[in-house]
C-alpha cells in the first residue's frame, strides 16, 4: 500500500480510542468532538474490511483484529513520538544573556518572556537583574536594558531608545473604595505614598501636577518601582507607576489611575558595544524586544 494512502488521523483515533477503550475519552485526548471519533472508526472499519470494536452497555472493548492492529500502532507511535523527542533535544540551543532593569524584566519583560521561548525554542535566554550599566567583559550580558531619566548613551557603547516613559499615581481598587476620597490630587495627601528609591519622584509629579504646597517627608521606600508597583497592588498605599510597563495591572484592574495626569520620567534603553557585531541569536531576541514594544503601543496596550 502506497504511504499516502495511509488513514493516519483515523488510524490515530483509533489507538487512543483502544487505548482507553473509550470514545468520550478519546475524544477529550485529541480535542474533538466523540462524534469525530466514531467517524474516523467507522471510516477505518470500512478501509480495513474488519471491525475493531464490539460495543457493549456503556463501554466497548476490542475485538482480536482490534487488539493486533492497536498493539503494532501503540509500539508505532511511541517509537515515533521517542524518535522527535531525540530530534527536538538534539536542536542545537545558543544562551543570551541580557543585563536587564529589576523594574523592567519584573513589570514587562519576565511575564512575556515565554512569547519569546515559544518563538525561539533554539534560544536560550539568560537574565542577570542589575541596575548598574555593565562593561560588557567577556563573563557578562552581551546585551542589557537600562532606564535613564536623562543619559542617551553611554561611553563605549551603542544605544537605542526603547520605551518612552510616564508616571501616574496608582492604587488598587480597594483602596480608592476604602480610602480617603480622592477628588484632587491635593487629596493624595491623605494617603500613604509609596517611594522607588527615594522621594524624589513624587516631588516631580507634584510639581508638574501644579500642587506646590506638597512636599512628601512620609511612606516607605522601595529599591525598585515594580516593588512599589506590587505594594500598591497589595493596597499598601499609592505608587508612581509606570503606566508603560504596567499596562497589564490596569487593564486586569488590580491598578486604577484616580488621575489623568502622566508625566514625563525618561526612556527606557537598549544598549550594546556593537550592534552589528551581536550574534543572530541575541539580535534575534533584540529585535523581539523592539518589536513587541511597537506591537503594544500599536495596539494601545500601554
Amino acid at each position: 500500500m502506497k504511504r499516502g494512502r495511509l488513514p493516519l488521523t483515523a488510524l490515530r483515533s483509533f489507538e487512543v480510542a483502544g487505548r482507553l477503550l473509550s470514545f468520550s475519552k478519546a475524544a477529550d485526548e485529541l480535542f474533538v468532538s466523540q462524534a469525530a471519533i466514531s467517524r474516523q472508526i467507522r471510516e477505518l472499519q470500512h478501509f480495513t474490511g474488519y471491525a475493531l470494536f464490539e460495543r457493549h452497555h456503556r463501554r466497548v472493548s476490542l475485538t482480536e483484529n482490534g487488539m493486533r492492529l492497536l498493539e503494532q500502532l501503540t509500539t508505532s507511535f511511541d517509537d515515533i513520538d521517542r524518535r522527535l523527542t531525540e530530534l527536538r533535544e538534539a536542536l542545537p540551543h545558543e544562551t543570551v544573556a541580557v543585563s536587564v532593569e529589576p523594574s523592567f524584566a519584573g513589570t514587562w519583560l519576565v511575564p512575556r518572556l515565554n512569547i519569546f521561548s515559544r518563538l525561539r525554542p533554539d534560544i536560550d535566554v539568560s537574565l542577570s537583574v542589575d541596575p548598574r550599566l555593565i562593561e560588557f567583559r567577556s563573563h557578562e550580558a552581551q546585551i542589557a536594558i537600562r532606564f535613564s531619566a536623562t543619559e542617551t548613551s553611554w561611553p563605549r557603547t551603542e544605544s537605542t531608545r526603547l520605551l518612552d516613559i510616564s508616571v501616574a499615581p496608582v492604587l488598587s481598587p480597594e483602596l480608592l473604595a476604602s480610602g480617603p476620597p480622592l477628588l484632587t490630587p491635593g487629596d493624595l495627601r491623605h494617603h500613604s505614598l509609596l517611594h522607588d528609591e527615594n522621594r524624589n519622584g513624587w516631588s516631580r509629579w507634584f510639581e508638574e501636577a501644579g500642587i506646590h504646597d506638597m512636599a512628601p517627608q512620609r511612606g516607605p521606600i522601595f529599591t525598585d518601582s515594580a516593588l512599589a508597583t506590587q505594594a500598591a497592588v497589595l493596597g499598601h498605599g499609592i505608587a508612581l507607576g509606570d503606566i508603560a510597563l504596567i499596562s497589564r495591572d490596569l487593564q486586569a484592574k488590580r491598578l486604577v489611575m484616580p488621575f489623568p495626569i502622566e508625566v514625563p520620567y525618561g526612556a527606557y534603553w537598549l544598549v550594546a558595544p556593537d550592534f552589528k557585531e551581536l550574534s543572530e541569536a541575541t539580535q534575534a531576541f533584540a529585535n523581539w524586544i523592539q518589536e513587541e514594544l511597537k506591537a503594544e503601543q500599536a495596539t494601545k496596550f500601554i
